[in-house]
């Protein structure tokens, strides 16, 4: 049996890589932008469609406003991407919002940076692999019955393709994450080269009726639009947990790929949301499955229903369930740092036969299968619990640096606080915006969730410092009269390796050392030799018969 789930292993997720191969499975830029960023960029497939589902409620009035929510959005984006090129200059060891709290605001709040990012690293896994279903089922809408078991379907997929390891999983997902970026920004310059000359197209919801279910547009429309577009944020900070995973040298190459990122998604994110009011796209909660989700609407009014649209949709469903992969490299690195600190299982540190942490992998996998099940697979209601875990890590983490630097006071300290305080200060507003706006709408389950890992964690650092206390209470064990230990060497033939023997035989140090040889025809030679080289050492000659010595 255990025989048969060894080859079954081997082939399902690979031969053991020896540890001393852990460098040759370090990501250059070209691999690390797609294995980190894929979340960060897949965001803006969904995230101008989740502003205009709340601004819906306000009718036709309050589509006037995707534009401006969209432009703070990715100018709170600038700010976060340039605050996390600071962090991992500081801290090429990576470990992200949880070493940077540890270390400049103490173990509490450490721990809360780190349950928030595990909560929404969870909830990264479950909101992609569900929005890729959504880009499935709007070209497809006959499987929109079967999207739960769709979404289970790829989520096992993304675990036995991280299970293979680091580097596979990265130039798995490198060719739908590249296909996605350049079909996106084809797109956007077809759509607005098309509006520039006159012919701008419409979408198929275009003039839809939009009735209001709320009396004008509100502040709290206004802030509850922007907090769930601000999903556009999430996996800004993967790249600072991952930075071991990159090739030398590790902190520049770790800028320059969020730098990367951060560029290609505030320019989809804003070209997404203006063609989407230059196309007049109207979508509510109850028509979204009717019409397609907003990237689809844009695919269709500017390739038709071709190639174009077609392949469009295909990237769109790739990199959306991809996107899962960055909660895959840094839920296990995370939890293994957790682990370090004996605030999660020690499990957790070991890396699998991959050099991966496997049981990380495992743990969120199924705490997103729970999360896809529970919620039906459903964005709409999946994305009211996200956002309140990633910007707790992000005000921490930021608000830490600005300590960090404080106290270090190293060359350029002064412009470093400025820019750390300026994202403290942002994060921190936006998180208040998103508890407040959201609290009843799913953010409480969140609010709920994270005390819960934090008291887990601080039970677990009590069980093992309760551990470590009973271990040094033990009295040692006096030896004061050793007993006596022989050793035994049997010699068959001369060379090497009986000189090994001798040798290893001589340095235990034994009361008594003996040499044994049973006599064979033609060991006269054997003797001879021990005459020569092992005089000092009797060799005791033993008879053989035909049932043993």
């Amino acid at each position: 049996m255990t025989g048969s789930w060894t080859r079954f292993k081997r082939r399902l997720i690979g031969s053991p890589i020896p540890s001393a191969e852990h460098e040759h499975q370090l990501l250059p830029k070209v691999l690390a932008l797609p294995v980190f960023a894929s979340d960060a960029l897949s965001s803006v497939a969904y995230a101008t469609e989740e502003v205009i589902l709340i601004l819906a409620l306000a009718g036709a009035l309050g589509l006037g406003f995707v534009l401006p929510i969209s432009g703070a959005i990715a100018l709170l984006m600038i700010v976060v991407v340039t605050s996390y090129r600071q962090t991992v200059r500081a801290y090429p060891q990576g470990g992200g919002s949880f070493l940077v709290s540890h270390d400049n605001l103490g173990l509490r709040p450490a721990m809360v940076a780190a349950a928030a990012l595990l909560t929404d690293y969870v909830l990264t896994v479950a909101v992609s692999v569900s929005a890729g279903m959504a880009a499935i089922t709007s070209a497809a809408p006959s499987l929109l019955p079967h999207r739960v078991l769709l979404a289970l379907g790829f989520l096992v997929l993304l675990t036995v393709a991280n299970l293979r390891g680091a580097r596979e999983a990265g130039v798995l997902f490198a060719g739908p994450t590249y296909a996605f970026v350049v079909i996106v920004m084809v797109t956007l310059a077809t759509g607005f080269a098309r509006c520039l000359g006159g012919s701008c197209p419409q979408a198929v919801s275009a003039g839809a009726e939009l009735a209001p279910e709320v009396a004008g547009v509100s502040l709290l429309i206004i802030l509850r639009a922007f907090a769930s577009g601000a999903s556009a944020l999430t996996g800004t900070e993967a790249i600072a947990d991952g930075v071991q995973a990159f090739r030398p040298p590790k902190s520049h190459n770790a800028a320059m790929t969020l730098a990367f990122m951060g560029a290609i998604a505030v320019t989809m994110f804003l070209g997404i949301s203006a063609l989407a009011r230059l196309f007049d796209v109207r979508v509510t909660e109850e028509t979204v499955d009717t019409y397609g989700t907003v990237l689809s609407q844009i695919g269709r009014a500017v390739f038709g229903t071709g190639a174009g649209f077609v392949v469009l949709q295909a990237a769109t469903a790739a990199i959306l369930v991809l996107a899962a992969n960055t909660a895959y490299q840094d839920f296990p690195r995370l939890s293994s740092i957790l682990a370090g600190h004996r605030l999660m299982p020690r499990q957790f540190r070991n890396q699998g036969d991959r050099l991966v942490f496997s049981n990380g992998i495992l743990a969120v996998s199924v705490l997103a299968g729970l999360l896809i099940v529970a919620f039906g697979a459903q964005v709409s209601r999946l994305i009211q619990l996200y956002v309140v875990g990633v910007f707790t890590s992000f005000t921490l983490s930021q608000t830490g640096m600005v300590r960090h630097w404080l106290r270090s006071r190293e060359k350029g300290w002064q412009r470093s606080v400025v820019i750390n305080a300026i994202g403290a200060a942002a994060t921190g507003v936006v998180l208040v915006v998103v508890i407040f706006a959201k609290f009843l709408h799913g953010a409480w389950i969140v609010m709920v969730a994270v005390p819960l890992f934090v008291w887990g964690m601080a039970a677990m650092r009590r069980h093992y410092l309760w551990v470590a206390s009973r271990l040094r209470q033990v009295e040692p064990v006096e030896c004061a009269h050793p007993s006596p230990h022989r050793v035994v060497v049997l010699v068959s033939r001369s060379g090497k390796h009986l000189e090994r023997a001798l040798r290893f035989a001589r340095l235990l140090h034994a009361d008594g050392l003996e040499t044994w040889h049973v006599r064979e025809p033609g060991d006269r030679r054997l003797r001879v030799h021990w005459q020569e080289r092992h005089s000092d050492l009797p060799l005791t000659l033993l008879d053989a018969d035909p049932d043993g010595v």
